[in-house]
């Protein structure tokens, strides 16, 4: 029996303890999250560099409905690319350090940021990497998170939804056995959310589905990825390029994930694979996997 096979017959066997069949609403067609499947563009980052018009196109082409740029808001080929190909835009990864560092006490420029994403269309901006320098002690978590309180405050006011994407490096034991992710959990204020990157979470030494459902409501979206099976668990530095598979190819099974998401009210899911030899065929994979779940 394949992977794939296996994991449909057991999330089939999985229904009957299941409350409200949610696997049952995970597996099924008109799922919301496999009929709007985006993906997170940093997946394409060389092709895009060349063509972005041409590479946005075979996008969806390929089944994506939706994109996820990075670098806003420095990044209007993609925004103009995505338009021309019919490609609906949520969501973007935005220059951090205008929340994580900020210049000044007003956030000016953030705020800039914010008028231009709404300029774009955005409802969902996502903070998406932290420098060593904030992410060396528990303290310098706790100042990004309260830099990240603030900031989600102003972008609620201008509606929109502020979230930030973890790696694994959030989950590495600090003092006292906390970790990064620990400080987020008690100190993101309602208004600010995760962007949970599954791929990282499994790294980090958890499950998913788990974290999901542990952290309900408070999840706007998702990246998903796999993860090639026999790597160490948890793991906190870097990865071989070939540890980041296609949907389907790896250890983590999506079927809980879409389910635990859609119970917990996420909003949207990104396809993402940070390294591949083909790019643009990886996520033609990944959306086929998608489709005959």
């Amino acid at each position: 029996m394949n992977r794939r096979s296996f994991v449909r017959s057991a999330a089939a066997s999985t229904l009957v303890l299941t409350p409200a069949g949610n696997l049952l609403a995970a597996l099924a067609p008109d799922n919301v999250y496999r009929k709007n499947i985006g993906i997170q563009l940093y997946t394409l980052r060389n092709a895009l560099a060349k063509d972005p018009a041409g590479t946005l196109k075979q996008v969806a082409a390929a089944g994506y409905k939706q994109v996820e740029p990075y670098g806003f808001p420095n990044c209007q080929p993609l925004i103009d690319g995505a338009k021309a190909a019919g490609l609906a835009m949520h969501s973007s990864h935005f220059e951090w350090d205008s929340v994580v560092n900020p210049k000044d006490a007003g956030m000016s420029d953030f705020m800039k940021i914010l008028d231009k994403a709404k300029e774009a269309g955005l409802s969902h901006l996502v903070i998406p990497y932290l420098a060593d320098g904030n992410r060396g002690t528990l303290d310098a978590y706790k100042k990004v998170a309260e830099n990240a309180n603030k900031a989600a405050e102003k972008a609620k006011a201008a509606g929109i939804q502020l979230a930030y994407h973890n790696h694994a490096f959030e989950f590495q034991p600090k003092e006292g056995g906390k970790c990064g992710f620990d400080v987020f959990i008690e100190e993101f204020s309602k208004d600010m959310m995760f962007e949970l990157d599954v791929f990282w979470v499994k790294v980090g030494g958890h499950e998913p589905a788990d974290l999901i459902g542990k952290l309900a409501g408070r999840v706007s979206q998702l990246h998903l990825k796999d993860l090639k099976a026999g790597i160490k668990l948890p793991e906190f530095g870097s990865l071989p390029e070939d540890a980041f598979k296609e949907l389907g190819n790896g250890m983590i099974p999506m079927e809980p994930i879409l389910a635990a998401a859609e119970k917990a009210g996420v909003k949207h899911c990104h396809v993402e694979q940070d390294h591949s030899p083909d790019p643009l065929a990886s996520i033609r994979q990944s959306a086929a996997y998608l489709g005959k779940l």
